[in-house]
């Protein structure tokens, strides 16, 4: 009998187990396909069958997880700057391997943050997403040149000037505007990081 019982729960724990995982395997795509689909058109544009088509789901399972298409662009929008933090990790103080990150993040998602912008007055969403990506960058810039910034006076005015020399719209104006390559790219992005940044003198 205790063998049976015994036997019982462990089927019925790997039930739950399996059950529980592929709750989570759902949302993930859910999520996946929401991200996707906000790269290739204006959120406004994004209706729930579209995401629910995307990741092989009915409309009433989206609902079920999120509870609204408001709930559902919530949660991407806190996956999608988890994981921008995630690739956007630079070592600190490395003023030219944060610019060869940045240029490469900004070459992989620099179009679709433009078109987040263009949307930001008329879109709640846009703006929201755009409010919070001007906040992640900031707080990069402010940390990778941290060791560069300590004990300044003129701490932020060396950080706003930072993150507009690695602003996704000077990317645009370098990289797409101007034609040039990711190497020249870097360069130019690179000099102007060097031109805002204190001399060794300067920090001392």
């Amino acid at each position: 009998m205790n063998m049976k019982m015994a036997a019982l729960k462990s089927t019925r724990s790997y039930t739950m187990r399996a059950r529980a995982e592929s709750t989570i395997r759902t949302r993930e795509r859910i999520l996946d396909a929401v991200i996707a689909l906000s790269e290739e058109r204006l959120s406004v544009e994004i209706i729930l069958a579209d995401v629910a088509a995307r990741a092989g789901v009915t409309v009433q399972t989206v609902l079920r997880h999120f509870g609204s298409r408001q709930g559902l662009f919530e949660q991407a929008q806190a996956r999608q700057v988890a994981q921008v933090r995630v690739e956007r990790a630079t070592p600190v103080g490395d003023a030219a391997s944060a610019v060869r990150i940045i240029v490469a993040f900004y070459d992989r998602l620099g179009e679709w943050s433009l078109r987040l912008q263009a949307q930001e007055h008329s879109d709640e969403f846009c703006r929201q997403t755009v409010r919070v990506g001007r906040q992640v960058h900031r707080e990069w810039v402010e940390e990778v040149f941290a060791p560069q910034l300590v004990g300044r006076r003129d701490r932020k005015e060396l950080v706003d000037l930072l993150v507009v020399a690695t602003d996704v719209l000077t990317w645009k104006i370098l990289r797409r505007d101007g034609g040039m390559d990711r190497s020249t790219t870097c360069k130019r992005m690179l000099r102007l990081v060097l031109a805002v940044l204190p001399t060794s003198a300067e920090r001392s």
